[in-house]
């Protein structure tokens, strides 16, 4: 899940992030929304469990830094029926647990399980850092080689600790590529006409073959 988290495209010969360079992921809004709608607007968060009794919920906050969800202003579904205000929040374990305005007792917060929150793409903060880009703007690009062959779509934005990859779904189908995002692998991202330009590894290429 990364379309509200920055992702930044690391350097040629690059390898993972070190403690005095961090690699942030991108900003982290997570499931891409359908290709027409791709831009408009991203998820941030989904509601969890009920907390306790009088109405938090735990919240799972797929923004870099999981409290800037509240930064936002009003949160709201993807069909953009229903809004929420997030009143308070206060860090957990490996979550948010949040006061919702209007939420105020278990069974209201057990209704909203598993509800996704979508911020408009135009209310998050500028990126400033080189080669770094959210999630959401990556998904749905093309994917090309260097002379023009198409490739396929972006799909995803992982990280498992090493480093970001993207995942590329072959333009003729068959298994995804899940390559690194860097200056070597993805020397090209050109947002403005929504395609990348892919190098793919030697050993990638001999596998395929």
């Amino acid at each position: 899940m990364g379309e509200g988290r920055p992702s930044r495209r690391r350097g040629r010969g690059e390898g993972s992030a070190s403690k005095n360079d961090p690699s942030p992921r991108l900003a982290s809004l997570a499931t891409p929304l359908p290709q027409g709608e791709r831009g408009t607007k991203v998820r941030v968060a989904r509601i969890g469990a009920a907390h306790g009794i009088r109405g938090e919920v735990k919240l799972w906050s797929f923004t870099e830094d999981p409290l800037a969800v509240t930064q936002y202003g009003p949160l709201e579904t993807q069909d953009g029926k229903r809004r929420f205000e997030i009143e308070a929040a206060r860090a957990a374990k490996d979550h948010l647990v949040a006061r919702l305005v209007g939420i105020d007792d278990r069974n209201a917060a057990e209704a909203l399980r598993n509800t996704d929150l979508f911020v408009p793409r135009d209310r998050l903060p500028p990126i400033e850092e080189d080669d770094t880009f959210y999630h959401a703007d990556l998904v749905g690009l093309t994917a090309a080689s260097e002379d023009g062959t198409a490739l396929g779509t972006v799909t995803a934005i992982h990280n498992f600790g090493a480093g970001d990859l993207i995942e590329i779904a072959p333009a003729g189908g068959g298994e995804a590529l899940l390559l690194p995002f860097n200056e070597t692998t993805v020397p090209t991202v050109d947002l403005e006409t929504g395609r990348i330009v892919v190098v793919r590894p030697i050993e990638t290429e001999a596998r395929d073959e």
